[in-house]
């Protein structure tokens, strides 16, 4: 009934094309009924030598019209239900991409994408299917039905109309039956596909990987094992269509069979007349259809049943993180930040992330924050992108509770480097210019000087026009972290988050980033987290994180004379420097 409710909102949107095409293909269905009642009139008239030329001429006129009409209205039932189905699957697709827009990380985290891009595609066609030509199929197999079983009874014999009806019942009671047990195997099927396309997209990411470990054989054996699963599910769905439709055929054979006996019976002995006779068998093949799509509408109803199902999935799920009832509008946002007692625990876990950190951080400093991998540094950063909810009372932008900020107005004056540096598979300059309106190539160059990658984009043979491939696959690790930097510079933002966004250029060029961003970010917050001491040293504020806790508060010159965490980090470090300059 869920299903049902679902999917009629949509429909309801495009009920007069709905309500166009079925008229239409009632009058298809309507105008079918007097081919074979004007061939049975010439064949009585030329039997009983009472029809002459002219008579036979007008017959012929007026089944060339109703072929005429036939195929104009065939046209218009496509246009309309057909058109109508393609725009509610157009428009569901786009739901459920603005749907798993606002959904929050954690559902990605425990989602796979190749579940989501079947979801995509396959259920989205089948639904396509049960709302367009399974409502054409299903209208025949009941409205059409029922006119020619009128026209049969009154036009030709009652006796044998009932008799060619009777296994259209055995058909119906069949196929109910037959449509249960096709939904439950079709969503077997959809999801063996949700988890082989799954299993190929991240195959094909980390193909670099299965290359290096010299994996490809193992790959291959584990793909064709999610292979033939698919296939056997497939094969389910198959093998059920394989029984089903044969049999079908043999039904309505034997109906034909039958009804041709009995009929030239009735014939032979007077009963009915041979144009009579003939319309009946016209009549009987016109039934044929409607059994046929009667077992089409209720195959591609189960598939479409199967697969809203799976959509709802998708479009039930509350995202967690959004604005609530307590967002107050903000016009500006300054970059003051306070941790007032900050403790997070991730979903899942039975341990804190972070534990009970206190900090304030006045608009314009340099915060940077350090600590070994696992300890919290990304998930801070995340919380002040409200990307995970913190509870009231534990996060301040500009004296406001992070949760009573608007998660747009709080987004759009944030910019953020992620440790993962995803570019699109588009151009240098379309990456770069990404979060903002247009493509302002001044403002693009401004951002790729201060992220030190502007000479490398003019020495690629098309410069800013570069394709950079899928995840940015056809630029180093380098080049990948300064053009994100380019990109988070150019919205010029009062907070900036670079995480972990210098791990892979070479000190001489972490050192002219760095004198860029203090020039050009004055006055504006920053918020650093690195490994290296050398890229935070100079930092206003910096937190050292350990097993998720504050442990050290200060500046560099502050934490070193305390002898603590930093400082033996820092010790260690240039340690490591020291060796690799003697081994080099």
């Amino acid at each position: 009934m869920k299903s049902f409710t679902f999917i009629l909102s949509y429909v309801r949107k495009h009920r007069f094309g709905y309500a166009a095409g079925i008229l239409t293909l009632f009058v298809v269905d309507f105008a079918n009924l007097y081919i074979p009642k004007l061939t049975g009139t010439i064949t009585d008239g030329l039997t009983a030598r009472t029809m002459d030329w002219d008579g036979v001429v007008s017959c012929l006129i007026a089944i060339f019209v109703l072929g005429a009409l036939l195929a104009l209205g065939r046209f218009l039932w496509r246009y309309f239900l057909f058109g109508a189905s393609r725009s509610i699957e157009r428009e569901i697709r786009g739901d459920m991409f603005a749907h798993l827009e606002e959904m929050s990380v954690e559902y990605f985290n425990e989602r796979g994408t190749g579940d989501l891009m079947t979801r995509f595609t396959s259920d989205l066609n089948a639904i396509r299917m049960a709302i367009g030509p399974a409502v054409i199929c299903m209208f025949d197999a009941c409205v059409m039905t029922v006119m020619v079983i009128v026209q049969m009874m009154y036009y030709v014999n009652i006796s044998l109309t009932l008799l060619a009806v009777v296994p259209m019942f055995l058909i119906c009671v069949g196929e109910i039956y037959y449509g249960k047990i096709m939904h439950r195997r079709f969503l077997d099927r959809q999801e063996a596909v949700s988890d082989l396309t799954d299993f190929v997209q991240e195959s094909f990411s980390g193909v670099r990987v299965i290359k290096a470990f010299v994996r490809e054989r193992a790959e291959f054996y584990a793909f064709a094992k999610q292979n033939k699963r698919t296939m056997d599910q497939t094969l389910r769905v198959v093998r059920l269509q394989a029984v089903i439709m044969p049999l079908l055929d043999v039904i309505i054979g034997l109906s034909i069979l039958v009804t041709l006996i009995y009929g030239g019976y009735l014939a032979l002995v007077g009963d009915i007349t041979l144009g009579r006779f003939v319309a009946f068998n016209q009549y009987v093949g016109m039934l044929i259809w409607p059994m046929i799509a009667c077992g089409d509408a209720i195959n591609m109803f189960s598939q479409g049943a199967a697969s809203i199902r799976r959509i709802r999935e998708i479009l039930d799920e509350k995202p967690e993180i959004r604005d609530t009832d307590d967002v107050k509008e903000v016009s500006d946002i300054r970059g003051e930040i306070t941790f007032s007692h900050l403790t997070f625990l991730h979903r899942g876990h039975s341990e804190p992330t972070l534990k009970d950190i206190s900090l304030h951080v006045p608009a314009g400093t340099t915060l940077a924050i350090i600590g070994r991998t696992g300890n919290g540094k990304s998930t801070l950063v995340n919380l002040l992108l409200h990307l995970y909810n913190t509870k009231p009372g534990m996060l301040f932008i500009d004296g406001k509770d992070i949760n009573t900020i608007p998660l747009k107005t709080l987004r759009e004056h944030i910019a953020y480097v992620p440790q993962d540096n995803f570019l699109f598979s588009d151009t240098l300059k379309s990456n770069i210019a990404f979060g903002t309106e247009g493509e302002d190539m001044d403002a693009i160059i401004r951002a790729t000087r201060a992220a030190c990658i502007h000479e490398s984009i003019v020495s690629f043979p098309d410069g800013y026009e570069t394709i950079v491939g899928e995840r940015g696959v056809t630029l180093s690790g380098g080049q990948k972290q300064r053009s994100s930097i380019a990109r988070a510079l150019i919205r010029n933002a009062p907070i900036l988050i670079l995480d972990d966004a210098l791990s892979a250029v070479d000190t001489d060029t972490e050192e002219h980033i760095l004198k860029n961003l203090k020039k050009n970010r004055a006055g504006k917050t920053t918020i650093l987290i690195a490994h290296r001491i050398s890229t935070i040293q100079n930092a206003d504020v910096i937190l050292v994180l350990e097993d998720g806790e504050a442990r050290e508060i200060g500046n560099h010159e502050s934490l070193m004379k305390t002898g603590g965490i930093y400082r033996d980090m820092f010790e260690k470090q240039q340690l490591e420097a020291k060796r690799e300059g003697l081994s080099s």
